[in-house]
């Protein structure tokens, strides 16, 4: 099974971290296959754009992995922070425009990886946090440095220090996301 999904479609890459039993958790193996796919994308001419997504419609990016993170001693989760925020770094610096497709959890490392993007757009359901302060860490894959750019410092420091999680409307209005797609479900009629 691929960790992520790479189509190509009318000169736009969509890739899709393919977790969606563990809420498109990133691990090692997730962070490199990402870089890998983003790499290519960078280098691919007729690739105009890149759409970033999670598979399943509960989670974007659900942070980092947890548990694998438990099993870490402190060089290889020195390493895997590294990782990540060499990761962040690429899709913000990278030359085509790169457009997060928030289709419900975006926490932590997530809503780093989010933050790095060019646009973010949000479906109704989608969910913005920064919960790592619970666990007594800080956002570690840039979230300290873009969250203020996008919503202010006092709002930034108010989601990181506070852990809340923050709706769709909310992350519209604050300038987090640049829109919302409003999913339409079709219900039986009986």
């Amino acid at each position: 099974m691929s960790l992520v999904i790479s189509e190509f479609k009318n000169n736009v890459c969509t890739l899709t971290i393919n977790r969606p039993e563990k809420y498109n958790a990133l691990n090692e193996d997730v962070l490199k296959e990402l870089d890998k796919n983003i790499e290519w994308v960078e280098n691919e001419k007729k690739c105009r754009a890149v759409i970033l997504t999670g598979s399943g419609d509960k989670s974007f990016i659900a942070g980092a992995d947890i548990k694998s993170m438990q099993k870490m001693d402190s060089s290889e989760a020195l390493k895997f922070g590294k990782l990540g925020q060499e990761l962040t770094n690429i899709i913000e610096n990278s030359p085509k425009p790169t457009i997060a497709a928030v289709n419900g959890f975006a926490l932590g490392g997530g809503c780093e990886v989010s933050l790095a993007c060019h646009i973010r757009i949000a479906s109704e359901h989608a969910r913005f946090a920064q919960p790592e302060v619970q666990l007594g860490l800080i956002p570690g894959w840039g979230g300290t440095q873009r969250l203020p750019r996008l919503v202010g410092t006092g709002k930034a420091i108010e989601i990181i220090t506070g852990g809340e999680m923050i709706s769709a409307n909310e992350a519209l209005k604050m300038g987090l996301v640049s829109g919302m797609i409003f999913m339409m479900v079709r219900r039986k009629q009986h």
